[in-house]
């Protein structure tokens, strides 16, 4: 079976690598020479919306994926009248509208923080009367670790904000004062069939997620339940194919969805030592119609990015418990260059390898 991907990122690495002990085959598109994916599987050099390129990436194959949410609908579309894409285009449509993204949410009745479209500078003022400061202003379309918003607390930082954004669409979301961070990924295949992994908790910084706790800390059934009948009744409505993540916040008990990606995610990374199956594995099975594999957690796990640069390899791979990944990228300032994933017997020895790995690439603040 081949496989073709757009994106050869390291998330589209981490999917072939998982797809090879499967016999599959693959081919990426993307226009950045010596990329992750493409330094040992077959790469097409060429924009994401060249038609050609297309063309050339959907011949021979069974089917194709993606592996990041902002690549172009229009391709999307395109390949869909050459060969079958799996997460569909309508998902990746909305997930590149934080406006459609957070109406399908209302719509689906999940709790989201007040919003308002911003067009223009009186539709500004309006929203920040309707929702009121403090209040985040975020493009509409292309943000990513924490790109293209800005939180406004005083009316000169909506000056400062509106003259760096203004021009794009824009949305304005309330402040949500949450708890923690927590996010959901969950698989379907194109017979409705779904798993789920255990919700996980993350820390930010500087919009960048820096460390994912699998399985997240005073989880109760009912809150994981909840989360799932959420995310099970959003699949349904898209008639989704795939691994779908949703990021959340917890407000006193309670979750707030604030967006989703429609394809592996680096919350996602700890599942492959700390889970019987891998995202990745089961974005694989899903699209190629492949029984779903298990997805519980094999111990006390934890993700640590690596952002910017690389430690040295012998000072991580001490600890017997971690697992170390690059991704062949060069280093470059608040770039993931790789992870490392602690896979502990006991919640204790977890958190104090974390502690000290923490402390080894600089992050100790997290």
């Amino acid at each position: 079976m081949r496989v073709g991907i757009i994106g050869a990122g390291q998330l589209g690495r981490m999917i072939a690598l998982a797809g090879i002990p499967l016999d599959m085959a693959f081919r990426f598109l993307d226009p950045t020479p010596n990329s992750p994916a493409g330094q040992f599987a077959e790469q097409i050099l060429a924009p994401y919306d060249d038609t050609e390129g297309l063309t050339q990436l959907a011949k021979d194959c069974d089917v194709v994926t993606y592996e990041f949410e902002n690549v172009p609908v229009s391709a999307a579309h395109l390949l869909e009248t050459q060969v079958t894409l799996y997460p569909p285009s309508n998902a990746l449509a909305i997930a590149q509208d934080r406006l459609s993204e957070k109406t399908l949410f209302q719509e689906q009745g999940m709790g989201v923080p007040p919003f308002r479209k911003v067009d223009t500078r009186q539709e500004l003022e309006s929203a920040i009367e309707a929702i009121g400061l403090p209040a985040v202003l975020k493009t509409r379309r292309m943000g990513y670790d924490g790109k293209g918003q800005a939180v406004l607390r005083t009316p000169q930082d909506v000056e400062t904000a509106w003259a760096n954004l203004q021009g794009v669409p824009l949305i304005l979301e309330g402040f949500v004062p949450f708890d923690r961070e927590l996010s959901l990924i969950g698989v379907r295949d194109a017979q409705g069939s779904t798993v789920f992994y255990p919700l996980v908790q993350n820390t930010h910084r500087e919009g960048i997620l820096r460390l994912t706790i699998a399985p997240a800390p005073n989880v109760s059934a009912e809150l994981q339940a909840h989360a799932e009948s959420l995310m099970r009744g959003l699949m349904d409505t898209l008639n989704y194919v795939g691994v779908l993540t949703i990021e959340l916040f917890e407000v006193d008990g309670k979750l707030l969805a604030n967006e989703m990606a429609p394809r592996v995610h680096n919350s996602g990374h700890w599942t492959i030592e700390g889970a019987e199956t891998s995202q990745f594995e089961n974005h694989l099975r899903a699209i190629c119609g492949l029984p779903l594999g298990g997805t519980a957690v094999r111990g006390y796990v934890a993700m640590l990015n690596l952002i910017g640069d690389t430690p040295p390899r012998k000072a991580v791979l001490e600890y017997p418990e971690t697992h170390l990944h690059l991704y062949g990228k060069s280093p470059r300032p608040g770039r993931k260059v790789g992870h490392i994933t602690v896979l502990a017997q006991n919640e204790t020895e977890r958190n104090e390898i974390v502690g000290a790995l923490l402390r080894l690439i600089g992050e100790d603040g997290v």
